[in-house]
């Protein structure tokens, strides 16, 4: 388990847990190096023996790292650490559009317009690298402050040329806003993002779902069968042009929908412009019901009397084909296509793939206090590229001058070829303390700890005529002055006001459980949490809280929290959900 304060691979320092979902955690953590706050994504520690989820992750590693926009979340280091496998990427400090919704109902038509213009520029650059996201959800889109939109969680995004590593018949992503070509088993493709982003506006803009059911099955047979409701029957006075664009991206027929994001999101430009105003309602020009349900259909045991129509289907089927000689040679060329084409997948997955991607790998040899000239040549004698770019840094067990460490880390295993970033040392040098008053004291503590000074984070009583000038967890004073310089290993507290707690947000903040218990073990409150079926959230998600947001905590109070559960019942959830 991670915890605070721990470091990965000697570089991000733990903050706080930030989210959980199926496949990993996330944290906020501190880059040391680089001086900001990361999110860190680290692998579950029951699914890292699994080769198959290991894969899986850093597969997302690898697809959203070529990705560069800013309406996507940027992915800036992978890597393993003692059996951690971890993603490194932006932190967004913001809510993901659920939470939004919870609070607002419904958004207006401008706001959803600007929205999913965002999404759809964003997605746009995966689309022209053929990355499919294959997971739209509002739960995967965050909103900043400013109204900047982030895509996150590319978590079973995969190349289109690759897809004989992901099985391919797998009903994946939240079925709500589920393609009916992947309700049926067929395998994503670019069009399948358009049918999930109709999907979510039509959610944004009528505060509810287009097709709900009891279970995830009906809810799938609703997205292949029924036909998509009319949005002005709910919102009479929206934009025809604003319908169409939502009918046209939940085509059921994916040659009806747009071709891709960037096709949609040229649409999206004009839709409010009063060029459009009088449009007519669209039409389509190939037929909607041009799909196959019979995969989808065999996953629900049938009762009775549908096993005796199948068999007797079945007999039927098996008469026709006695009779035709022409239909049997067809069966059979159709299976021998079939077998040669499972040969050549098997044989690219087992034999081609790792023969591509073996290569010999070493430990990186410890080369601390060497010179640095020293160090480049013992590098590059065990197989590895030595980077241009040479960083300093304050170690007062090196010699100034000589090698302090590497990036990777000493003894870590990597393939020849890696390139390694040499720290040279600057030898024993002091902390200049800075003015901390008005900045977050966790942030604080993690950037200071990581120069490795003892940090105390302490509550000072103030005036309750003054508590309205005081933020929570927020610095007014500390131990040392700013300007003063420190060794290692020297003391500093820093205060931060003693307020009236409040009750915060669980819900909307996105709280973990975890979270949640130390807030009440903390002030001493009596937590009771409930866990209820649905899949209208993810699993593990908390959904309601019986304290009002912001009234006063007293000690001894009683919490209840509601957590979101898989249902025990023709579940089909993604296997690798996530919020950072």
């Amino acid at each position: 388990m991670i915890m605070k304060g721990q470091k990965i691979s000697d570089r991000y320092q733990i903050i706080k847990s930030i989210g959980e979902g199926g496949m990993a955690n996330v944290y906020l953590a501190y880059d040391t190096i680089l001086d900001r706050n990361v999110a860190v994504k680290v692998l579950r520690g029951d699914l890292a023996n699994d080769e198959k989820f290991v894969r899986r992750f850093q597969r997302e590693a690898l697809s959203a790292s070529s990705l560069s926009n800013p309406n996507i979340v940027e992915v800036y280091d992978v890597g393993e650490d003692n059996g951690e496998y971890y993603i490194v990427m932006e932190y967004v400090e913001g809510k993901h559009l659920k939470a939004l919704l919870k609070k607002r109902g419904k958004l207006t038509v401008p706001e959803v317009i600007d929205i999913t213009l965002q999404i759809t520029n964003g997605l746009s650059v995966a689309h022209d690298s053929y990355i499919i996201h294959r997971d739209i959800k509002p739960q995967n889109i965050l909103i900043l402050e400013n109204g900047m939109i982030k895509i996150t969680d590319f978590g079973i995004a995969v190349a289109m040329n690759a897809t004989q590593l992901t099985q391919t018949n797998s009903v994946m992503g939240s079925v709500h806003y589920l393609p009916p070509e992947q309700a049926s088993g067929k395998g994503a493709t670019l069009q399948s993002d358009i049918y999930s982003i109709g999907i979510l506006m039509y959610e944004l803009l009528t505060g509810k779902l287009p097709f709900r059911g009891d279970n995830a099955v009906e809810i799938a047979l609703k997205h292949l069968k029924e036909p998509m409701p009319s949005i002005r029957d709910e919102i009479p006075d929206i934009p025809q042009s604003v319908e169409n664009i939502i009918l046209k991206a939940t085509a059921k027929n994916p040659k009806n929908r747009y071709s891709d994001a960037r096709e949609m999101h040229e649409d999206l430009k004009t839709c409010l412009d009063e060029s459009r105003a009088n449009e007519l309602k669209i039409t389509f020009k190939y037929p909607e019901n041009d799909y196959d349900d019979t995969k989808l259909l065999k996953t629900v045991k049938p009762e009775k009397k549908k096993e005796v129509s199948k068999e007797k289907v079945g007999e039927e089927v098996v008469a026709k084909k006695t009779k035709a000689n022409d239909s049997q040679n067809k069966l059979l060329i159709t299976l021998a296509s079939v077998f040669v084409g499972l040969v050549v997948v098997i044989t690219t997955i087992f034999v081609l793939i790792p023969q591509i991607t073996s290569s010999k790998q070493n430990a990186i040899p410890d080369v601390t206090n060497y010179t640095v000239t020293e160090a480049i040549k013992a590098l590059q004698d065990a197989g590895f590229v030595v980077s241009d770019e040479q960083r300093e840094e304050a170690n007062e067990n090196v010699e100034e001058g000589r090698v302090s460490r590497t990036s990777p880390a000493i003894g870590s295993i990597r393939k020849e070829g890696t390139e390694v970033i040499i720290y040279r040392s600057l030898g024993d040098v002091k902390v200049t303390i800075e003015d901390y008053t008005g900045k977050n004291a966790s942030e604080i503590k993690g950037k200071l700890e990581a120069l490795k000074l003892q940090v105390i984070i302490s509550k000072k009583e103030i005036n309750s005529d003054e508590a309205s000038g005081f933020k929570e967890g927020i610095i007014i004073e500390q131990s040392v002055a700013a300007g003063e310089k420190v060794s290692e290993g020297s003391s500093i507290t820093l205060y931060v006001p003693k307020l009236d707690n409040k009750y915060p947000d669980f819900v909307a903040d996105n709280y973990s459980v975890s979270e949640v218990e130390d807030f009440c073990n903390e002030y001493g409150v009596n937590l009771t949490k409930q866990e209820v079926e649905t899949t209208e959230y993810a699993t593990g998600t908390i959904f309601y809280q019986s304290r009002a947001v912001g009234t006063t905590v007293v000690s001894g109070a009683k919490l209840t929290i509601k957590i979101a559960k898989e249902p025990s019942k023709n579940t089909e959830n993604p296997d690798d959900g996530g919020l950072y």
